[in-house]
């Protein structure tokens, strides 16, 4: 959505001629194309999440994957709107690193809010034992709904980003690896620490950038990849509550605060 936007209008009646003529004539800026870019994910996220957030783990995880497949599939088959499995290329190169920065700190900040309110603590009840939330008067299928939109917009914001950075876009851009490496970074910094997810990752990222050059030189292309799942392994084996499981260094929390800490209240 954020692409087809920002493409230039003499552009989109070459490219994409089946575009309503009201979709067509627009050319909008960064801004507003990404906040609508997040805002159609975030809508995408409530069609799906009403029939699949009801479902739990394995199944939970298998009907996302497949979400991701049938999405594929069907912007691959929609040549006339998106060009099919070409994509979209040319995009305006609007994407420097201080769009990137303002995201960050507005994304990180949005969540630091959801997480110390009453509806994060909401998710963090649900996720430890969701029959006593349950009791509690939580609504599981509407908090779940909630978590999922509010991930969707800014995973819509971040590839309306990406795209104009690479100034490119096609529907294999997001790929099964792509959402492994985002639950590698959750589960390895904590699946409750803002501050451990975020540490997770940029040591990721930068593993993966430090390791491309010796990748190209031996020719042995997929060595992050096998570091990654080694990594994820260990985690998983000695510390499976990730790097800082749900707690927040002491420094970043206000006097007296409590903390939620895999089933128990800590202060600081």
């Amino acid at each position: 959505m954020a692409a087809i936007l920002t493409f230039p209008v003499a552009r989109k009646a070459m490219l994409l001629p089946a575009l309503p003529s009201w979709l067509a004539a627009q050319q909008w800026s960064l801004l507003p194309a990404l906040i609508l870019g997040g805002l159609s994910a975030t809508f995408a996220a409530f069609l799906f999440g009403f029939p699949v957030l009801r479902l739990k783990g394995h199944y939970l995880a298998v009907a996302t994957l497949g979400f991701l497949i049938i999405l594929q599939v069907l912007i691959t088959n929609m040549e006339s709107f998106t060009r099919g499995p070409l994509g979209l290329n040319g995009l305006p190169m609007f994407t420097n690193l201080w769009w990137v920065y303002l995201w960050v700190v507005i994304t990180v900040y949005v969540c630091w809010k959801v997480k110390h309110s009453s509806l994060g603590r909401s998710m963090l009840a649900i996720r430890e034992n969701e029959i006593a939330a349950e009791c509690l008067g939580i609504s599981l299928t509407r908090t779940r709904i909630m978590a999922f939109a509010l991930g969707a917009f800014f995973a819509g914001v971040a590839g309306g980003l990406w795209a104009h950075l690479v100034t490119a876009i096609t529907p294999t851009s997001f790929s099964v690896v792509m959402a492994f490496n985002l639950v590698v970074m959750v589960v390895v910094g904590g699946s409750g620490s803002i501050t451990g997810a975020t540490f997770a990752a940029v040591m990721l990222t930068l593993v993966a950038e430090f390791l491309r050059p010796l990748e190209e030189a031996l020719e042995a292309y997929g060595i992050s990849e096998i570091i990654v799942a080694i990594g994820l392994l260990l985690i998983l084996i000695f510390r499976p509550q990730g790097i800082l499981g749900s707690q927040e260094p002491a420094f970043l929390m206000k006097p007296g605060q409590r903390v939620f800490d895999g089933g128990r209240d800590t202060l600081t």
